[in-house]
């Protein structure tokens, strides 16, 4: 699948127009659970967040990082998905959690625009998904990312999560896991 495919391209293109009112004013967001009408725009906040990010996966890595169509209907229908939006309704940004055992609560696709990165967005998406899992009674968080996100494991150290020291492998890459107490 291209990434400019039906629905992606007509979000990005419908919604090129307020990218410079954004730019301007990024400091309103509330963050809210995401919808199947969503999924768009996740597709397209996910697809902006990676780009830059493209010539370090493997293909299917980086197409199970930005998600297609296809898959996207699973994440919203297997994860509690969570969506940073602006006003009138624009995503900029998402992060899914689900409970996998009694105890372990788990946190993928965490993606924030790059015009919306140091706004707040990724610490308050991370704190709404943790107290999702806190609500689930789940006791730990794990989440698992890529050596090319160092950002994002600096991000994620900062507020709390350690490296659990197992590695498996993501389509041809390492994937590493953090963990976090949610006491």
């Amino acid at each position: 699948m291209d990434l400019v495919d039906p629905p992606v391209l007509p979000y990005v293109v419908h919604h090129a127009p307020q990218v410079t009112e954004i730019l301007v004013n990024r400091a309103g967001f509330s963050i809210r659970k995401a919808t199947e009408s969503d999924a768009p725009g996740i597709l397209g906040c996910l697809s902006a967040a990676f780009e830059g990010y493209r010539s370090s996966y493997t293909p299917a890595g980086f197409m199970d990082t930005v998600l297609t169509p296809e898959t996207i209907g699973r994440r919203l229908e297997e994860m509690v998905v969570f969506v940073a939006t602006c006003e009138p309704d624009h995503i900029v940004g998402t992060i899914a959690c689900n409970v996998v055992s009694q105890d372990e609560g788990h946190i993928r696709g965490m993606a924030v625009l790059p015009a919306w990165h140091g706004a707040g967005v990724a610490t308050r998406l991370l704190a709404r998904a943790e107290s999702q899992l806190r609500e689930q009674h789940c006791k730990w968080a794990s989440l698992e990312t890529t050596e090319p996100l160092k950002r994002a494991v600096h991000f994620y150290e900062n507020n709390g999560f350690r490296p659990s020291g197992r590695t498996r492998d993501f389509f041809g890459m390492p994937l590493f896991e953090y963990l976090k107490t949610l006491a």
